[in-house]
């Protein structure tokens, strides 16, 4: 409201240290700014009255804000001082998503393949047909959403804000801060339906190999349909959208098959477990104790006989008082009725929750600590959460000492309190410190030998993360495989997005783009439909056959990426996370920034890349008004 009552009326008295608000503490919203409710009223009706003044002058569009002004607003609302550098990001938020116009009739010089509906796909979908651009997606699914549509076990939903965790061109008046998986469903498809995306899809098909042409300038992409029969789909670009999080990931645990009671990983949860009674007096197990696991357990602890949790490794979870709160009808009309409320209450949630805590990450060499953190800030929230780990779980020293980590915090991606602690305080729930080493037929061996009886277990041990691309088989220019070239667990790609020796091949979700500082993904996809599209402009434009990263650029880009993963936290020894392959190399989390990644993708540098004009025998794609011919 302070910082919408400062564009309206540009009053200098409004930024009087009376109305100062505080730093927010943390992740935390901070909503009052810290101010005393007889300041807040005072600021509440100062806004009225503005509002009724751009009422009565007919209510005429914003003005754009410059750079300068958005920061000195940004630094006053948020009580500290904003980077400069993130006044061109922040100044693009606060005024709005510009749209592009679209084309007045289709292109046929450019046709393309997105692999998958999920968000990414639908984001390339937007905007290839506003720009006139002939594509097809391929999805498995049977509807979009991707990996929201897959995951339906009871808790779901997500760790950031709900108006962070949208798409910047498509606002929703959300009902929660943190909005649960099947309002985040209906979400993405009522922007599926608002965009016409479905006229794109083929639901039920699966890409499982594409291979470039170089003669004729084209990927040749197999595609499995719903009945297993195979079909070639030809085009001239290929988008890989699958996600990062996307294919389950099963232990191997020695006598598996054995078991006899129901067994499925989280993201397979079956429906007729959702019945209020399915799971009642049922001895039920859950295998890990990460972000799924942790909206898994509060949501089923009261609706099974006793419950279970083996984790290997505990993790730092943060207080956040939001995590259930609703947003109430008010709240959803200021961000409809009155002008910037909607835009400035996303810029701040954007520099609590995306950046903000990034340089507490930084590895300090001279700090003395070994495992417990890494800086003296990083430090400081070390005690803070250690102090209410402790005020959760009270006088059960047995669960301090086993829900404490020892590593330091931010080392695995922050979880945010959805009533873990108080649910592991329940006379029917029971927390072992340790892995599985093996699956009876009754239920399942820890790994120091202790036998557990089960009727159900819940296998939440996380995703394929760094098999990039995985199980597809790329197969580029000189007819080696993305997977002979990474190996299992290596990708490395410019930008996440592009890969030398992969001309006309675009990967959203690719290595090292996923946030392990938190924030919202979908701001990362949005920068990467930015940069494909500038790309597609181009090759366009200047009538290019193919467009490949130079082997050098990819290389010199990894190399930073590395040196910077080396001085984060998440290449601390003390620990281990999913951000990692087995060589210790971080491969799924970005290095940088989110507004540093924004920069890097704001524009399509040609130097970094090796061009071809369009050859006389190059072959014509047949995805044709989204289908192939």
């Amino acid at each position: 409201m302070l910082a919408v009552l400062l564009e309206l009326t540009g009053d200098p008295r409004w930024t009087a240290p009376r109305y100062a608000p505080t730093r927010s503490r943390g992740m935390d919203d901070n909503a009052t700014g810290g101010l005393p409710e007889e300041v807040r009223v005072e600021i509440q009706e100062a806004l009225v009255d503005a509002v009724e003044q751009w009422w009565a002058q007919g209510g005429p569009a914003r003005r754009t804000l410059d750079t300068a002004e958005v920061k000195r607003l940004l630094d006053f609302t948020c009580g500290e001082s904003v980077p400069a550098d993130f006044a061109p990001m922040m100044a693009e938020i606060v005024n709005g998503p510009r749209v592009k116009p679209a084309a007045t009739e289709p292109d046929d010089r450019l046709q393309v393949v997105v692999i998958g509906a999920g968000i990414a796909g639908m984001l390339a979908s937007v905007e290839l047909t506003r720009a006139g651009i002939s594509h097809v997606i391929m999805e498995k699914n049977a509807e979009v959403g991707g990996s929201w549509w897959e995951n339906r076990y009871p808790g779901a939903g997500v760790d950031t804000p709900s108006h962070l965790y949208s798409i910047s061109s498509f606002p929703r008046n959300w009902s929660t801060h943190f909005g649960k998986r099947d309002e985040v469903q209906q979400y993405l498809e009522d922007f599926a339906t608002a965009n016409d995306i479905r006229r794109h899809v083929r639901f039920g098909h699966e890409v499982t190999r594409a291979e470039f042409d170089a003669a004729g300038q084209c990927w040749r992409v197999s595609v499995q349909g719903p009945e297993g029969e195979p079909e070639t789909v030809i085009a001239s670009v290929v988008i890989s959208a699958v996600g990062l999080l996307n294919r389950p990931k099963m232990p191997d645990f020695a006598g598996t098959d054995d078991f006899q009671g129901r067994l499925f990983h989280s993201a397979e949860w079956p429906e007729d477990l959702d019945e209020p009674d399915s799971l009642r007096g049922k001895r039920v197990g859950i295998v890990g104790a990460g972000a799924s696991a942790m909206q898994i357990g509060p949501a089923i602890a009261d609706r099974v006989g006793s419950l279970t949790v083996f984790q290997r490794s505990p993790q730092w979870i943060a207080p956040n008082d939001d995590y259930f709160e609703r947003i109430d009808d008010d709240a959803n009309w200021l961000m409809d009725h009155v002008p910037g409320y909607r835009e400035w209450y996303r810029a701040r949630l954007s520099w609590i929750f995306n950046d903000k805590v990034y340089p507490t990450l930084l590895v300090d060499p001279e700090w003395p600590e070994e495992k417990s953190s890494i800086n003296a800030a990083n430090h400081g929230h070390r005690n803070f959460y250690e102090r209410y780990l402790r005020d959760q779980l009270g006088d059960r020293t047995d669960l301090i000492s086993a829900s404490l980590p020892d590593y330091p915090p931010f080392g695995k991606r922050m979880l945010l309190d959805n009533g873990w602690f108080a649910m592991l305080r329940k006379p029917d729930v029971a927390l072992v410190p340790h892995g599985v080493q093996a699956l009876t037929p009754t239920g399942l061996i820890d790994s120091t030998g202790v036998e557990h009886e089960l009727d159900v277990i819940i296998m939440a041990t996380g995703f394929h993360s760094v098999r990039i691309l995985y199980p597809m088989d790329i197969i580029g220019r000189s007819g080696r495989s993305t997977k002979s070239i990474w190996g299992d667990h290596d990708a490395r790609a410019y930008l996440g997005i592009t890969v030398p020796d992969f001309p006309n091949f675009f990967i959203m979700t690719g290595p090292n783009t996923g946030l392990g500082h938190g924030g919202s993904f979908i701001t990362i996809l949005e920068c990467q439909v930015r940069y494909i599209m500038a790309a597609l402009e181009w090759m366009r434009t200047d009538r290019l056959g193919a467009l490949e990263c130079r082997a050098e650029v990819n290389e010199r880009y990894n190399d930073a990426v590395d040196r910077q993963h080396a001085r984060m936290v998440w290449t601390h020894p003390a620990m281990e996370n999913w951000y990692r392959n087995p060589d210790g190399r971080v491969v799924s989390v970005l290095p940088w920034r989110i507004n540093d990644y924004w920069s890097m993708t704001s524009a399509v540098d040609p130097n970094d890349f090796h061009t071809e004009p369009v050859q006389d025998a190059s072959v014509r794609p047949n995805v044709v008004a989204g289908r192939p011919e």
